[in-house]
């Protein structure tokens, strides 16, 4: 099967919403992507409208983004682009979205620094031990 694999840059929109499952750690977010064009017109740099998609993440990178990522932080996300069609509305309506499925979650480095730490793997899960450290 052909992916659709994109890369975005652009900032996080909602809370990390992170939920143990039986097949694993899994999270979502909101993510906001800002287009910035320079509009000849006005002699200035403008914003186009902005697109908002559903990330996921699963497994590892689900317990690394829920213990890394704030809202407003800017991030670049590449994954798998997953496009949704709801189902009508009572008035007819058509209601499209855009998921990616994440296989890479990162701080953007040109809006900012940030300090990486290597995770130890452990028997015991890594949100376990954060609850057992506040007890």
């Amino acid at each position: 099967m052909n992916d659709t694999l994109v890369t975005l840059v652009g900032h996080v929109a909602t809370q990390i919403d992170y939920k143990e499952t039986p097949h694993g750690p899994s999270a979502r977010f909101r993510f906001g992507v800002t287009p910035r064009y320079f509009d000849r017109r006005q002699d200035a740099w403008a914003d186009g409208p902005t697109s908002f998609y559903t990330v996921w993440a699963r497994r590892a990178l689900a317990l690394n983004l829920a213990g890394s990522v704030s809202v407003g932080e800017p991030l670049v996300v590449h994954g798998r682009l997953r496009v949704r069609e709801d189902p009508p509305d009572g008035e007819g309506n058509r209601w499209f979205s855009a998921d990616i499925d994440a296989t890479a979650i990162g701080h953007d480095l040109n809006r900012g620094t940030a300090a990486f730490r290597r995770v130890v793997k452990t028997d015991t899960p890594l949100m376990a031990t954060q609850k057992a450290a506040v007890v």
